[in-house]
């Protein structure tokens, strides 16, 4: 049986030849440094760096991306200029997946990912779901030591599972299933909704990417009810991504059904659509949402997509919508759909309260990822 042959894959002083050693040892890969002047190494010149044949693509992989796999931790992502995407991660198996979509488009766009994690204080919670009474006999700080190490475990802890976290996505560019990607991480106390409209509003990222629960799962409202605050509140672009969603190849075309308003708000959306996903098949099916006149619009808007989009292809829905919800699972029963895309509106608190928008409402009766552009 032929043994597996060395080659070398770089040529360094004795100091670089050994920081690539370390690099590439620790993601796994076997190396041996030849040419070592044994007596005084610091003053060796030429080392070469050894590898197994095998082992090659993978090497190339970690070389080429020595940032990713030697990262900084607790950065704050703070880019300035809308080339990050942002994940809300809880740790769970659907956000990992809206990881990797999240960097599938960010590499798109040469942009890095910030995971944000946050979590409640258990001390604070309890005492804000806590009744006082009149004489207000309850007296915060009594244990104000207690308190801090209790923060600071949870914190420990979270920190944990987010090196973990990090880790697997690593693995994932190592095998060559994520495109190399910079990305970071931050853990803070706060609400999940709160701190997402935080960061988008000092940040600005190019797309927000939330993972949700499936339809048929008890837990839906719980963490949907995250990502629902977020599509009402924020005015970013998001994406949410359902457990149950697959990832597609590069390669897929996509299907998706554009709900269009028939205002120009429509061209707004899909401009943006267009820069956010550039290089991407997308076949569009436009939904015609059941206001006055969009039946009149919706051909001129079937003719101004196929002249300034001619990367996608279009093709008008034959319903006459009265329920988009309904209409939508009807939509999806005949035909796949891979991404709803909703344009969304700013609307004050009171209309936010008592009239859900529609992507608030697919996001509860569709397994499918749904992405908000505000307009």
């Amino acid at each position: 049986m032929a043994t597996d042959r060395l080659i070398t894959i770089a040529i360094h002083t004795f100091e670089r030849a050994q920081r690539m050693k370390n690099l590439l040892e620790a993601q796994g890969v076997r190396v041996s440094l030849q040419n070592v002047n044994l007596t005084n190494p610091s003053i060796s010149s030429g080392v070469r760096v050894r590898i197994s044949e095998s082992d090659l693509p993978l090497a190339l992989r970690i070389v080429e991306n020595a940032e990713i796999f030697t990262p900084a931790q607790d950065t704050d992502g703070d880019n300035g200029d809308g080339s990050v995407v942002l994940v809300p991660v809880d740790f769970s198996e659907n956000s990992f997946k809206a990881s990797m979509v999240a960097m599938r488009i960010a590499y798109l766009h040469s942009a890095s990912v910030h995971l944000l994690h946050s979590f409640i204080d258990p001390v604070f919670s309890a005492r804000a779901s806590m009744q006082l009474s009149e004489t207000l006999d309850f007296e915060p700080g009594a244990d104000i030591v207690g308190e801090m190490e209790a923060e600071k475990e949870i914190s420990q802890a979270a920190r944990e599972q987010m090196d973990d976290f990090e880790q697997r996505l690593r693995e994932k560019i190592k095998d060559g299933i994520v495109p190399p990607v910079k990305f970071d991480s931050e853990i803070i106390d706060g609400l999940p909704e709160e701190t997402v409209d935080e960061y988008a509003e000092s940040h600005h990222p190019l797309l927000i990417v939330m993972g949700t629960k499936g339809t048929d799962d008890t837990n839906r409202n719980f963490f949907g009810s995250v990502a629902a605050e977020v599509l009402d509140s924020c005015r970013s672009t998001i994406l949410t991504v359902p457990e149950s969603a697959s990832i597609p190849k590069d390669t897929d075309i996509l299907h998706v059904v554009f709900f269009a308003s028939s205002r120009q708000d429509d061209i707004l959306t899909l401009d943006a659509l267009y820069r956010l996903l550039p290089d991407m098949a997308l076949d569009v099916t436009l939904v015609s949402l059941p206001e006055k006149g969009a039946s009149q619009t919706a051909p001129k808007l079937l003719s101004y997509c196929k002249e300034h989009y001619p990367a996608y292809t279009f093709s008008l829905s034959p319903l006459s919508l009265s329920n988009p919800v309904e209409d939508y699972e009807r939509i999806a029963a005949h035909h796949t759909v891979d991404i709803i895309v909703v344009g969304t509106r700013k609307r004050n608190i009171f209309a936010r309260l008592f009239s859900p928008t529609l992507a608030h409402r697919l996001l509860f009766h569709a397994d499918t990822p749904l992405l908000s552009i505000p307009v």
